[in-house]
């Protein structure tokens, strides 16, 4: 077990999907949980008292990483509540696929402001309070079609793959400072949005993972707990797929 005791984490996007699966795992491995949400607050309290359940403090922000002034107050708040601040999950993201001929400016605009900014707009305002304290884990989830694409993702391909050229270029801005920066890429994930495609589509998509399954958001953040402690603490600059050998 990836132990994380009494460290601080902040995992964007955290009331659903992977980002509750992070939460919670971190939760349960010792860290003190803040997660944002935009429009799910239910949904957030629900994961805030299960991180509660494993004797941790924890609480929800409704803020949107994408907003740079916003991003800015949450680090703030984040520290005078819990005191400091150890670990970044840059997980907040969102799609709307289309073909490129089809594809609105807006539609483009949003997933690349949502998925790659707010990780510019977060990372930018933490590693100022990390550097006081010169230790830090930032996590990005990226996604395996930030490596090699996808037909109708043009934009959240260009976000992912942003995110990744940023993970490496702040591993070399931050390592002198003992703060690491690495990125995860995951393949099909169990979400909620995986449940409500029909049959057929599953069918096309297991064919094309070796593993022949999803995973797991509890795979996903097995894995951010690995990078986020002690354990990991000569990994920076990487890209870890969790994908089932879909990019092999």
């Amino acid at each position: 077990m990836c132990k994380v005791t009494g460290k601080i984490a902040l995992v964007t996007g955290g009331s659903r999907g992977i980002g509750a699966a992070i939460a919670e795992k971190l939760a349960k491995n010792g860290a003190h949980i803040a997660l944002t949400y935009l429009s799910s607050p239910d949904k957030a309290q629900e994961v805030v008292e299960r991180c509660k359940s494993y004797g941790v403090n924890a609480r929800a922000y409704h803020s949107n990483a994408a907003v740079f002034a916003e991003s800015e107050q949450l680090i703030q708040l984040v520290v005078t509540d819990f005191g400091g601040l150890d670990i970044l999950v840059n997980n907040a993201g969102i799609t709307k696929d289309n073909l490129i001929l089809r594809m609105t400016e807006e539609q483009w605009d949003q997933v690349i402001t949502t998925n790659l900014k707010s990780c510019f707009n977060l990372t930018k305002h933490v590693a100022k309070q990390m550097m006081k304290t010169r230790s830090g884990s930032i996590i990005n989830i990226s996604s395996v079609v930030g490596m090699f694409g996808n037909a109708g993702q043009s934009n959240y391909a260009a976000s992912k793959a942003g995110m990744i050229g940023f993970t490496k270029s702040m591993a070399k801005e931050l390592a002198s400072r003992n703060i690491r920066c690495n990125a995860i890429a995951p393949g099909f994930i169990e979400t909620e949005m995986t449940h409500v495609l029909d049959d057929k589509t599953k069918e096309a998509f297991l064919k094309s993972i070796p593993l022949g399954r999803m995973a797991k958001g509890d795979e996903v953040a097995d894995v951010v707990s690995f990078l986020a402690s002690d354990q990991s603490s000569y990994v920076t600059g990487q890209v870890i797929s969790v994908c089932g050998g879909l990019n092999m």
